[in-house]
């Protein structure tokens, strides 16, 4: 969905018979009509993110707009990620719709983190040689997440580089924008010692560490059937329906974290940090065949440095509102409370 190839997609179709008289940009690798081509193609994909809420303007300029008046003190979330190096597995095993989950999630999922509405996504594929399905594969996985939460995919760059992106791969980065209204923006400062930990469960590594899955499988020469790797390649989960019934019904929601690189000690760190807070967690045993088949040749702290081990998501909220915690999420459970230690410390139960 790149911007030359939204702007030529009605100049660019008409093609001469006569040979070229000089280089060509086709010649050099770039078929900048095959890419105009492609942003026709995806055009339906696209309209089913705009069925809650609407771009400003048309979709296919050089840039998106999106009207913010029905807030009163809108402020502005943004997010940034990409899906790593899990996208050569992806790849591999044919999961590009899973690659596009990936993106949003990861995205996404931090924007839901401050209490804010996600509201435009957009989206970059660089590629050696444009192999439309492998787009489309790719997109349609993100418009499935993006449709679920009501976020439009608002635009973005194909960058098609030959010599630069080796053929056969694709490269994949994500950019998501929120809003909220000023006075409903989480505040992790009013985190207080004996509030709560709830965790709710993750769908596997999703989209991190996977250098070091990589690693294993390599060194262990382990070998997992095509389910197992269907399993070990679930995209990241979509947090926001959890996400949205914390907001709705925990009055006292001081905080909510997506759990992804660091782990849960570095990801719940940065929330305590403000207050000179700790917390001493007590996490169930990841009951994931494949993930522990990984993990058993995976140094134990680094893996909870490393992985989610189970909950990529946690809230921080009330003694007194744990159980409407514990109701906004199938899985839910307390890992922790809130004290004074200064540090996050974890066991395995």
């Amino acid at each position: 969905m790149s911007d030359a190839a939204s702007f030529y997609t009605s100049s660019s179709t008409h093609q001469s018979s006569e040979p070229p008289k000089g280089h060509t940009y086709k010649q050099a690798g770039v078929d900048i009509r095959e890419a105009a081509a492609l942003v026709g193609d995806i055009g339906q994909l696209v309209k089913r993110t705009q069925k809650r809420r609407q771009l400003a303007g048309a979709f296919g300029l050089f840039a998106a707009a999106y009207d913010l008046s029905a807030y009163k003190h809108p402020v502005i979330v943004t997010g940034c990620d990409g899906v790593g190096t899990k996208l050569e597995l992806l790849l591999k095993h044919d999961l590009l719709e899973n690659a596009g989950k990936d993106l949003v999630a990861m995205n996404v999922n931090d924007v839901l983190t401050t209490g804010a509405d996600p509201i435009l996504f957009l989206d970059y594929v660089g590629i050696g040689r444009l192999e439309k399905d492998k787009i489309t594969r790719c997109i349609a996985g993100m418009v499935e997440y993006l449709e679920a939460c009501g976020c439009i995919l608002a635009g973005g760059e194909t960058a098609e580089m030959p010599g630069m992106v080796a053929d056969g791969v694709v490269e994949l980065s994500g950019f998501a924008i929120g809003a909220a209204e000023k006075d409903s923006l989480i505040d992790p400062t009013t985190i207080q010692r004996g509030d709560v930990l709830v965790g709710f469960p993750s769908a596997g590594f999703h989209a991190n560490g996977f250098s070091l899955v990589r690693r294993v499988l390599e060194a262990e020469k382990l070998e997992l059937t095509d389910e197992e790797y269907q399993t070990l390649l679930l995209p990241t989960k979509l947090y926001h329906v959890e996400a949205e019934a914390l907001r709705k019904n925990v009055p006292s929601l001081r905080a909510m974290s997506h759990v992804t690189g660091g782990g849960l000690p570095e990801n719940l760190g940065r929330l305590l940090v403000f207050g000179g807070h700790g917390t001493h967690l007590k996490v169930p045993t990841w009951n994931n065949p494949v993930v522990q088949k990984i993990l058993a040749h995976v140094d134990p702290k680094d893996a909870f440095d490393t992985y989610n081990m189970g909950f990529g998501w946690v809230a921080i909220v009330a003694k007194e509102d744990v159980d409407k915690a514990l109701a906004c999420g199938e899985g839910a459970v307390v890992l922790g409370e809130i004290d004074g230690s200064g540090e996050v410390t974890v066991e395995l139960v």
